[in-house]
């Protein structure tokens, strides 16, 4: 571990101190103290790099989640603009997942909350299952298949 393994914050953390309180030697030091201190914080929340196996597997995973975000912008637009709305139930799915890579979990998130009609909400590490809001739920095989089958799987080859 360095000293300073963020030079530029710690300057701008001093920078910011000294503009807030003013320039004295003991705001200088307890600037200086608090910059380097908060910078070495800052480095030990960075998380630890990927490792990705599969790098080749990555368009084809980015050109899934777009069509599957073009189709699904579309099919909740079509129900929202339905007229007769009582056909339409929302509800959860509890999806058990294989995934434990912490990047992977983060990208599934990513793709399942920026796919219209789907919400990340909950997701138990202990347990490795993940609680899934679906806008239009007909049947939750296909929505645990959905996850399990286009996204996980790939992103179990990518990161495993």
């Amino acid at each position: 571990m360095t000293l300073l393994p963020y030079p530029l914050l710690a300057a701008s953390l001093l920078a910011m101190w000294l503009l807030l309180n003013g320039v004295s030697l003991g705001h200088v030091v307890l600037g200086t103290v608090i910059a380097v201190a908060a910078s070495n914080v800052t480095a030990a929340l960075q998380p630890a790099k990927p490792r990705l196996r599969r790098w080749h597997l990555l368009p084809r995973l980015v050109m899934i989640v777009l069509a599957d975000i073009w189709r699904s912008n579309i099919a909740v637009a079509r129900l929202i603009l339905r007229t007769d709305q009582s056909r339409r139930h929302s509800g959860f799915v509890i999806v058990p997942l294989e995934l434990r890579d912490p990047t992977g979990l983060a990208i599934l998130s990513c793709i399942v909350t920026s796919t219209p009609g789907t919400a990340w909400v909950e997701y138990d590490s202990g347990s490795n299952r993940l609680l899934l809001h679906v806008f239009d739920l007909v049947d939750e095989s296909h929505w645990i298949d959905l996850i399990k089958h286009r996204y996980e799987r790939l992103l179990l080859e990518i990161f495993a």
